[in-house]
């Protein structure tokens, strides 16, 4: 399996992955008593405990103010830190994954991969617009894999074409319309601007590509899950999917939404209420036990993905060691619509990892504050994120 033009990858390439549970998890079956290195495995850490030395588990993080117009919308705002997230004047900001696509600009065939499982994307433009999300492997293997015909190509090159051209038109007469307009309708007319800017800038990138010969890869196309409620089979062969984008360097970039449903997961022995309704248990110790069951799945299907990534070597390393890989929730209560002390492990990255930190749970630490060494971590040059007040984490080691 190699990239599309061959291996000259730089040796120390970075990637980022984010991954959020909207439905979060169980705080007591995840976080340890103690902090440090010698944390004692709680259940769903059990799950993990291959991987202890390849990542650490932060608690008393959150982002603030994030009183929303429901109990979910903090989910909008994961990747952006932004406030108030769905009420009356809200705007969002460029989600950390956006931001560092941009500046990776064109060096690898995509920018990006939004994938969800079902429940929404976590991905956000620097004008506040979210990117819609691919939730069928299928669908991105293609994208990814294979490649069109001679015919095929030609379309997609007139097609690119065309959309420059629209954009030439729809910018002219932006331009004419700008004179009549007063100061506030201007300010929507420049995050308009922006918006043509990134496209055009896709559009160029993508005309660059269009040409070039997809990567191979020895795994046959995968098939959807047709069980819409197999989230667990859906998740493994979304990490599938992720991992071979990574192994190809087809991209650098990646968020995943694991979403949730109101509907009874298939194939997980001993569930039979709907996950939504589980979430929000109220402390019933009946609910909790099938959503621990939930629970413990998404995790062993998480220790499954990271294993795989360990098992690509690069050079003296392995694809986890090259890769940091975000995992965790909005939701640090999922029962009462909590956005405090969210669940947050980091595996991977080349940073030092083994232990759990914990920060003031009653007053936290801004989650953005880890945010601006990731994004330095992929390149940038940055001091500051969203809500940060900080440009480094406590816990997080390199």
């Amino acid at each position: 399996m190699q990239p599309a033009l061959g291996d000259s990858r730089e040796p120390d390439l970075p990637r980022f992955i984010a991954i959020c549970g909207g439905l979060g998890f169980h705080a007591p079956f995840l976080f340890p008593d103690q902090p440090g290195r010698d944390y004692q495995l709680t259940p769903y850490l059990e799950k993990l405990q291959d991987h202890r030395d390849d990542f650490t588990l932060f608690s008393g993080l959150s982002h603030p103010n994030q009183n929303g117009n429901n109990g979910h919308a903090s989910s909008m705002t994961w990747l952006t830190s932004a406030q108030r997230p769905g009420l009356a004047g809200f705007k969002n900001t460029i989600s950390l994954d956006q931001q560092i696509a941009a500046h990776l600009g064109g060096a690898t065939r995509f920018p990006y991969l939004c994938l969800s499982n079902g429940g929404g994307s976590l991905s956000w433009t620097s004008g506040g617009v979210n990117i819609p999300a691919e939730s069928s492997p299928a669908k991105v293997f293609e994208q990814l894999f294979v490649n069109g015909s001679e015919s095929e190509v030609r379309s997609q090159m007139r097609e690119l074409q065309r959309g420059r051209s629209i954009l030439d038109t729809v910018r002219g007469d932006a331009q004419k319309l700008q004179r009549s307009l007063g100061p506030k309708d201007v300010q929507k007319l420049d995050e308009y601007y922006s918006s043509i800017r990134d496209l055009e800038t896709r559009i160029g990138q993508a005309r660059q590509w269009a040409q070039r010969p997809k990567p191979h890869v020895d795994d046959p196309p995968p098939k959807d899950i047709a069980d819409k409620q197999d989230i667990i089979a859906r998740q493994r062969l979304m990490y599938d999917i992720i991992r071979l984008a990574l192994q190809t360097d087809s991209t650098r970039v990646i968020t995943l939404s694991l979403g949730g449903m109101n509907a009874v997961p298939s194939n997980i022995p001993g569930v039979n209420t709907d996950w939504h309704n589980l979430s929000h248990h109220g402390k019933d110790e009946a609910k909790i036990a099938e959503l621990r069951l939930i629970e413990e799945a998404e995790f062993e299907a998480f220790s499954g993905f990271l294993a795989d990534l360990k098992a690509v070597g690069e050079n003296d390393q392995n694809l986890l060691d090259r890769t940091a890989v975000l995992f965790g929730s909005n939701l640090g209560n999922a029962s009462a619509h909590d956005w405090h002390n969210l669940p947050i492990l980091l595996a991977g990255g080349g940073y030092r990892h083994g232990h759990y930190v914990a920060h003031d749970a009653k007053d936290n630490t801004p989650l953005a504050n880890l945010f601006v060494p990731l994004a330095r971590r992929m390149g940038l040059e940055v001091d500051h994120f969203g809500s940060s007040t900080n440009d480094n984490l406590r816990g997080l080691e390199v």
